[in-house]
């Protein structure tokens, strides 16, 4: 084509590295030298097409840019097929209409009057036109032009542009159905077939006329057009407007029963409301929950504009007619939607990541893995052994603590005898300090050789499972002071410490034992439809550092209840009556505290424990190596968060004091939540899809399963730039949108309600439970996967707002405030806020 490409005449084609004008190129290419005007050159131009940059907005660049094309096409230029042009969907004015589009064309046509031009052809769309005047009326190229919208009223001001300013350069105003091809690739269309896949409540509505219809033009058809149209350039008149559709127009009901029947096999219904009840609810959607929609308002507007067109003079002039079909088509366009729906989504523009988790892509899956996996069993096995025989330390390590643990009783005196005052927490019968003592010894040596002997037998490749039973050692280790009430409070902290690091070294270092081979076998970390791997260690060290701060505060506490401390510190809370100095104390001496068998803040030290190092174990694919781990850790955290609120919550009414370091620590439990909770809904949504690929539950639950997603890449973790690792500290997986803030302070500013407004019992009760769930509920919508929590703060506003009319304890202000809180935090509570750019599969839909 290169050598014989100077003898053919030159059309030029604006837009060039888009769908359409890569179509129409092809189609012009074997009979013309096409040379492509585009902003960026395209990935993948066709064969023989070269490329120019241009900028419509530059005169400058404009004119560069032509007389380039000029001197590379040799001369005269036979056509200009102008397809360039603004477009969005908002249905809203945009400063680029007239910028790129208008502006852009005169400029275009400026320069090309200064060289030898012989046709300019513009692609306009047949909505510049007003709808048919009724049904059966077709409307032709001299029908009545009322733009309804942004996007035609910029393309009827072109066109009037073009007719001024063509000088004796011939021009044809093509107007264009909307164009389709057997992917779709015509935006509503696209968006009506998602909305019925996906069945969206939106899906079975409609606004207006249920039978108004537009036609649609085939791609394949319209460069015929195009082409024909360059073809005859010389027959053609000096300004020519020609209507380029199917005769044929659906109606949206039609439509929507085809769509239903081809992807469920039903006949869709639709239900027709009135306009201003569909702008109703519309505006609430956009402007009060603040969420994103494809149906906007001048679609609603325009909803029942029906068109259907004749096209005699293109069949006259052009000697052209549509060969295709849109209802035709529809099958093949279903049928790809259905084979591969995330590449269907991707090819129309929308979210794939919102079909990943579909039916059809969990069939693929399950296809997939009948065959062989990534890497063989035998691969996998010899990388295992690779990883067993660099990290037999670790083992070796957990020996000689198991040897320390056997001594330690020596060293912290447990045998020794002791006299020790009763602990302040202990609400039941104990035995004497020292057999106390002498049982934590005993279990300490008992521990210790266990530990030596299964951690030795765990360096073998046959007993590696045998590692567990090391761990869980270690988790008897963290807990067995807290049992015995041991008065050393070195055996606690060294017990803790240990019991830890036995566990670490017995299962956290690789390979971890127990993983199954087919989940070894792919390097996959982002689970279907996710844009990011909720397991990365970017994403849990601010768990586990979070889990740190409880756990020292948890600590400091559990040291004062077993009797290893003389006192706690509270700046702030007095001791409501109690023979203690200050809330903390009381709080944590109370007969709440001493119900429970063991001092409740070494309980919730303990589980802190536990929470790093369930969040520290296993590597970025956990979520689907390691669910039962996952859910565990999701459990650990989830009802430690809700058992410290409602800690809090039973503080003020029930213990008659309030605790400063309990209020952190809660603060800490619920902050934990947000965090963790996408890793849990990627593990559920994984084991879900699993099963359905073939994959067996409780095999796939405790020793995990095989990649379903066809992308096997992993991201990149830390190994990234500090400022990327620090922002993802924060906002993985959560954002912040200011309306859960400000609900966040409001309950803060509930709990103070006595201190600011006077309140009493009962609505100041009222106001301090009130004001924790309140809390807990907009601080755990803040991850966005679960963002519609925040709707259940509407209940509890409406509550705090009618409070004051049923309860006692609060004067006028305290009655204002309380309504006026509560009215705020509803109106806060309705907006959805804004959305990261991320993906949580399935779960998308439920981010409302």
């Amino acid at each position: 084509m290169a050598n014989h490409g100077t003898t053919l005449p030159t059309v030029l084609v604006t837009g060039s590295s888009g769908f359409l004008g890569q179509a129409i190129a092809r189609g012009l290419i074997d009979r013309y030298r096409v040379i492509g005007l585009d902003v960026a050159k395209p990935k993948h131009a066709p064969a023989g097409m070269e490329t120019i940059e241009i900028d419509l907005t530059s005169d400058e660049g404009v004119s560069r840019a032509v007389q380039a094309a000029r001197e590379r096409s040799g001369g005269r230029i036979a056509s200009v097929v102008h397809l360039a042009a603004y477009y969005d969907t908002t249905g809203e004015d945009n400063p680029r209409y007239d910028a790129v589009t208008v502006q852009g064309t005169r400029r275009l046509l400026k320069a090309l009057t200064a060289v030898e031009s012989e046709q300019f052809v513009f692609s306009s769309t047949l909505l510049v036109h007003a709808p048919s005047p009724e049904k059966g009326a077709k409307i032709n190229e001299d029908s009545p032009l009322d733009p309804a919208w942004a996007y035609p009223r910029s393309k009827a001001e072109t066109e009037a542009l073009i007719s001024r300013e063509r000088g004796q350069i011939k021009t044809v105003i093509l107007r264009l159905a909307g164009v389709y091809d057997e992917d779709c690739r015509a935006a509503f269309i696209a968006q009506q077939i998602a909305r019925i896949f996906e069945r969206l409540p939106t899906a079975y509505l409609f606004a207006g006329d249920i039978t108004a219809g537009q036609p649609y033009l085939h791609k394949d058809d319209l460069v015929d057009a195009v082409v024909r149209t360059v073809d005859r350039r010389a027959e053609l008149p000096a300004e020519t407007v020609l209507l380029i559709g199917e005769e044929d127009t659906p109606s949206y009901e039609e439509m929507q029963k085809r769509i239903g029947r081809l992807i469920h096999g039903e006949d869709w219904r639709t239900l027709a409301l009135p306009k201003q009840l569909t702008k109703l609810g519309a505006w609430v959607q956009t402007e009060v929950l603040d969420q994103d929609t494809d149906i906007k308002p001048w679609m609603i507007e325009n909803s029942d504009d029906h068109y259907e067109i004749d096209i005699s003079r293109a069949k006259t002039l052009l000697g052209w007619a549509p060969r295709h079909n849109l209802l035709d088509t529809l099958p093949e366009m279903i049928r790809r939607l259905k084979q591969d729906p995330t590449d269907w989504y991707a090819v129309n523009k929308l979210d794939p990541p919102v079909v990943a988790a579909s039916d059809p892509e969990i069939e693929q899956a399950e296809r997939r893995l009948k065959g062989p996996l990534e890497r063989s069993k035998e691969d996998v096995e010899a990388a295992i052994e690779r990883h067993r025989s660099r990290t037999l330390w670790a083992p070796m390590t957990n020996a000689a603590l198991g040897l320390w643990l056997v001594t330690s009783p020596m060293t912290t005196g447990l045998f020794d005898p002791v006299t020790a005052a009763m602990p302040p927490a202990l609400g039941h019968a104990v035995a004497e300090p020292q057999l106390r003592n002498a049982g934590l010894g005993v279990s300490e040596i008992v521990s210790g050789l266990l530990v030596t002997a299964f951690a030795l037998m765990g360096m073998s490749r046959r007993w590696r499972w045998v590692q567990w039973i090391t761990a869980s050692l270690g988790v008897w280790v963290m807990l067995a002071p807290l049992l015995f009430w041991t008065t050393s409070a070195a055996a606690y902290a060294i017990d803790t410490l240990v019991g830890m690091l036995i566990v670490a070294f017995a299962v956290m270092i690789p390979p971890t034992p127990g993983i199954s081979r087919r989940a070894l076998a792919a390097d996959d970390d982002i689970p279907l439809g996710w844009t990011y791997s909720p397991s990365t260690f970017t994403q849990r060290i601010p768990i586990v550092a979070l889990a740190f701060v409880g756990l020292f505060v948890s600590r400091y506490l559990a040291a004062f209840q077993m009797g290893h401390a003389d006192g706690l510190w509270d700046p702030f809370f007095g001791p409501g009556g109690a023979p203690v100095r200050n809330g903390s104390e009381a709080v944590v001496t109370s007969w709440v505290s001493k119900g429970f068998p063991i001092a409740d803040a070494g309980l919730g030290a303990f589980a802190y424990c536990l929470d790093i190092l369930a969040g520290a174990i296993g590597d970025r694919r956990r979520w689907r190596t390691m669910p039962w781990m996952v859910l565990l850790f999701g459990l650990l955290i989830v009802p430690l968060g809700v058992v410290s609120v409602s800690f809090i919550i039973i503080q003020p009414p029930l213990i008659g004091a309030l605790c400063t370091l309990c209020i952190l620590q809660a603060a800490v439990t619920v902050v934990l939540i947000p965090y963790s909770i996408d890793e849990v809904l990627a593990t559920i949504q994984y084991l879900w899809g699993a099963t359905r690929a073939g994959e067996p539950f409780w095999r796939t639950f405790w020793m995990g399963g095989p990649a379903l997603s066809e992308n096997q890449t992993p991201g990149a973790d830390l190994d990234r730039p500090v400022f990327e690792v620090l922002k993802d500290f924060v906002t993985g997986g959560v954002s912040f949108p200011w309306t859960l803030a400000a609900s966040t302070l409001l309950g803060a500013l509930l709990m103070t309600t006595p201190l600011i407004f006077g309140t009493q019992p009962p609505l100041y009760f009222s106001d301090h439970v009130v004001g924790c769930l309140i809390i807990m509920v907009a601080v755990t919508a803040m991850a966005e996967v679960v963002r519609p929590l925040r709707f259940l703060n509407v209940v509890l506003g409406a509550w705090i707002a009618v409070s004051p009319f049923v309860l006692a304890g609060g004067e006028t202000p305290a009655m204002v405030a309380d309504v006026a809180i509560g009215l705020a935090l509803i109106v806060l509570s309705l907006p959805r806020g804004t959305r990261s750019d991320q993906h949580y599969g399935g779960w998308d839909r439920a981010i409302v």
